[in-house]
């Protein structure tokens, strides 16, 4: 009606389709082109694939818990509701959900940073006179410029991400089509001596290959995080979540195999830039140019997905009374968070300049410790609690892929480098004195039985 002010709000606008592009965006990505060599070092051979394996089982595990609860509860935030919920919104649920939201305010602007580093590594394959202090600094400028891009309706943003993927398919494709004549089981199966000696650093060194892998898996529940700008979400979670996995899946097996049948494991694990060091081996210097073009699309789709899902947390939690209230606001006419957004991208930015490594063991043990493994944890405390509850999708094979899930993330943290498990504890252990000191001023649970002054 004519006179009335627009108030802002988020809108029902992703399709299926968009909403599964999005995850695969997110989920392949530059991951599994940066991630090869780090796999391979951790175990020195090609053993370490063993991790694909492992990774795929948890992520599929996992994957069941979140669409349960993305379609139970299709609201802006994700894990933020599901912990709320699970363990009381005036209980511990309170504390718990806000450690999500905190943990977001790091590992999302990491997980922007892995991609951008990515990015950034392959520009110098175009650019190799790049110095390395150069490199990072480009690095850096790459999650502003998404700001940039993402300061828009999500209609225009859900578009653009189909667009995105056709880019994503096409480099996967290549390197699949290309490599499937050279396959070579001696190759892949070129294990170095010991390999498979099954003592204490074997297995230390299967759990930072499946920590590796996983940070490729990451990105299948990406859709909960925008659930409230998605069409029937209760139909549409789960199948994207479950769609997104299995795509993701048979396509890094195929890359993988692909991969290692062209260039050895002994010089792959060198490599900043393995798919365009893959292709030149193949077709040439030109064709490696051409590869790296695709891996800088894949790279940009994967941070632009990971960003656009990633600024709806703090939002979520902010309007709801459990977070900073500045991060409650919406742009006044495009309906978007705008002040998460920013906040996001800036400290992505500042993460950008640090080492790959380093940022892809933070980010994953901060995940693990903060949102997923409590997540698994409090999907049984929901299934207890709120037996009757509305659920449009419930587990396959209930409570085996949440067992799994459980355990898997036990053994991510257990095989974490120190400094990763330090930096999450430091996260965890800040995030709880925050909320405390702010669920005192509030009388808040666990202070809201105090008598007051």
């Amino acid at each position: 009606m004519a006179g009335i002010p627009h108030k802002p709000r988020l809108r029902r606008e992703l399709s299926w389709l968009q909403a599964t592009s999005l995850s695969i965006n997110d989920m392949v990505g530059i991951g599994p082109f940066i991630t090869i060599p780090l796999l391979l070092s951790t175990m020195g051979g090609p053993q370490a694939m063993l991790g694909w394996l492992i990774g795929a089982v948890l992520a599929l595990a996992d994957g069941l818990v979140w669409a349960e609860l993305g379609a139970a509860m299709p609201q802006a935030g994700g894990s933020y509701h599901y912990l709320r919920n699970a363990f009381g919104p005036q209980a511990a649920g309170r504390w718990l959900s806000f450690l999500v939201v905190w943990q977001v305010m790091f590992s999302a602007p990491l997980s922007v940073a892995s991609g951008a580093i990515g990015f950034a590594n392959y520009f110098h394959y175009l650019f190799p006179s790049l110095s390395s202090r150069e490199v990072r600094i480009f690095a850096s400028l790459i999650p502003l410029a998404l700001v940039l891009l993402l300061y828009r309706r999500i209609r225009t943003v859900g578009n653009l991400s189909v667009v995105l993927l056709g880019g994503v398919l096409a480099g996967c494709l290549w390197i699949i089509v290309s490599g499937l004549p050279h396959l070579s089981a001696s190759r892949i199966f070129d294990f170095p001596p010991g390999a498979f000696h099954l003592r204490l650093i074997f297995w230390a060194g299967l759990g930072h290959a499946t920590l590796y892998a996983l940070y490729d898996y990451f990105g299948y529940y990406n859709v909960c995080y925008l659930a409230e700008e998605i069409r029937d979400p209760g139909r549409v979670i789960p199948r994207a979540i479950l769609a997104s996995i299995a795509v993701v899946g048979a396509m890094y097996l195929l890359m993988n195999t692909s991969i290692l049948s062209v260039v050895p494991w002994r010089e792959a694990e060198h490599s900043s830039f393995i798919a365009s060091t893959y292709i030149q081996i193949l077709y040439g210097r030109w064709a490696g140019r051409a590869m790296t073009l695709l891996m800088l699309w894949i790279a940009f789709g994967s941070v632009f997905s990971l960003l656009l899902g990633y600024s709806r947390v703090p939002y979520a939690a902010a309007e709801d009374g459990n977070f900073f209230k500045i991060f409650a606001r919406l742009h006044p006419t495009e309906d978007f968070p705008n002040v998460s957004l920013v906040t996001l991208g800036v400290i992505a930015s500042a993460f950008s300049l640090l080492r790959l490594p380093e940022v892809i063991a933070s980010l994953v043990a901060t995940r693990v410790l903060l949102q997923y493994l409590p997540q698994a944890v409090g999907f049984f405390v929901l299934r207890a609690r709120a037996p009757r509850m509305e659920r449009p999708f419930r587990m396959w094979l209930y409570p085996v892929p949440g067992v799994i899930s459980i355990l898997g993330w036990i053994y991510i943290l257990v095989t974490s480098a120190r400094g990763s498990l330090l930096f999450a504890m430091a996260i965890f252990v800040l995030g709880t004195a925050a909320y405390l000191v702010r669920a005192r001023k509030r009388r808040e649970w666990p202070f809201d039985r105090l008598p007051r002054a």
